[in-house]
């Protein structure tokens, strides 16, 4: 229910405006002059207030003002029996939401109200969005309390503070991606876009379109301008994933980026500036790939200004159980499936696993684990069908058949997925087409 607060020195004329708007459902809040009216926006917290410009010890065009910076995301609606220009402009100024005149508009004032109500409800989902989104980017989302991680985030916590290029390096699924939303979140920039573009997605053409834009015309399809990567990270970060990937003609252009701060998008020959922040990030060995020829060793002098190179999950198992709570907490709020819990045999089978595709596997097996229980405490049984501690061959004496076992797995995903193939395909680590065939082969429907 929403609460609105009237301010006016009237008392009938603020008894009746209560009771009118009452009726639509809102919780009512009076006061009588400024002082009485900052005191219940402080203790009420309403959505919208309502006040009259004529006021015993004030003016509420002034008030306004106070009241914003009181409550940023309430609306004001000022209301006045003589209403002129100049004060309702003013009114404007300082952030009032509109500014009527008693009587003459009285038909007006609900549908107002309603609409300040979702203004102010807007401007609040959108603060806790951004806190939210704050939260994302921050070095509190790194899970991991092992010497090496911890070393991983202290060196990520000084470079955040410049604007030096950051090349993360390490073995597929070890989180740069988050390490390079933490160092933009922490950084100068943290208010302006982190653009991320994974290289080895795109082929070299179109990666090239993706990143610099082009000009109408400059190739068959390109039908309008369009901007890149590079226009919508001004300001902010850009975040090159698999850097390794990258065709040398784009890392000779990325290279220009670096050293000038500018750039030609596809089909033009004047050069655009740019102000951003580079973070790379690639599992290859760079070194190399520059001795065989495959990757520019200027450019690899530019984005290693800073390196960090985060560890495996194999060098910090004892990390492994914190991340399957954190996982575990997070999956429960999604699937609302509050209290789960992973048992002492469902940890101790899960330390054993070598973890070669790292967290990302971790948290694969975690989610599929979570779909799988029956019970709030997980337990060896949910473990995916195609899960072995430490990596070992299926037991010749297993119970059922694997591929018994896989067929119930698949059942159960598409179940959980609703009938979702690419989101099952997704939970499975395997492609739609894999999926596809495997449905074929089982007969399922």
């Amino acid at each position: 229910m929403a609460k609105i607060l009237i301010i006016d020195d009237e008392v009938q004329l603020r008894g009746l405006l209560a009771r009118i708007i009452a009726l639509e459902g809102y919780e009512i809040v009076q006061a009588a002059d400024c002082a009485s009216g900052l005191r219940a926006l402080e203790r009420e917290a309403p959505e919208v207030v309502l006040c009259d410009v004529k006021l015993p010890d004030g003016n509420g065009v002034d008030l306004v003002a106070k009241l914003k910076a009181a409550s940023p995301d309430c609306e004001v609606i000022l209301l006045t029996a003589y209403g002129n220009i100049p004060d309702g402009v003013q009114a404007i100024k300082n952030g009032a939401f509109d500014y009527i005149t008693k009587g003459d508009d009285n038909n007006k004032i609900l549908p107002l109200v309603a609409r300040a109500v979702e203004k102010a409800k807007m401007q609040l989902r959108l603060r806790r969005l951004g806190k939210q989104v704050e939260g994302d980017f921050s070095f509190e989302r790194v899970v991991g309390k092992s010497a090496s991680m911890r070393e991983a985030v202290a060196l990520a916590r000084k470079v955040a503070a410049t604007d030096a290029s950051v090349l993360l390096t390490g073995e597929t699924g070890t989180g740069k991606d988050v390490f390079a939303r933490a160092i933009h979140g922490a950084s100068r920039r943290a208010r302006e876009n982190f653009v991320a573009v994974n290289c080895a997605a795109f082929t070299k053409e179109i990666l090239e379109s993706e990143l610099f834009g082009h000009k109408a015309g400059s190739f068959t399809g390109a039908l309008k301008d369009k901007k890149g990567l590079l226009d919508e990270a001004d300001s902010g970060t850009l975040f090159l994933d698999e850097i390794g990937e990258m065709a040398p003609e784009l890392q000779a252009k990325l290279l220009r980026v670096l050293e000038n701060g500018e750039f030609i998008r596809v089909g033009e020959t004047k050069p655009t500036k740019t102000d951003i922040r580079i973070i790379a990030a690639t599992n290859r060995n760079l070194e190399r790939e520059i001795a065989e020829g495959r990757f520019r060793e200027d450019l690899f002098y530019r984005l290693s200004v800073f390196t960090i190179r985060l560890p495996s999950l194999a060098e910090r198992p004892e990390d492994i159980e914190e991340y399957i709570r954190h996982f575990i907490g997070y999956f429960s709020a999604r699937m609302a499936r509050p209290g789960m819990q992973p048992g002492a045999e469902y940890l101790r089978l899960m330390r054993l696993h070598p973890w070669h595709g790292n967290v990302r596997e971790l948290r694969n097996v975690v989610e599929r684990s979570m779909i799988l229980a029956e019970k709030e405490t997980l337990r060896p049984e949910d473990l995916p069908s195609d899960f072995r501690p430490g990596g070992a061959p299926a037991e010749p004496n297993d119970p059922l058949l694997l591929s018994d076992m896989e067929r119930i797995h698949i059942q159960k995903i598409l179940k959980y997925t609703c009938g979702n193939k690419a989101e099952a395909a997704r939970l499975l680590g395997i492609g739609i087409a894999t999926l596809y065939r495997k449905l074929e082969v089982y007969g399922i429907k």
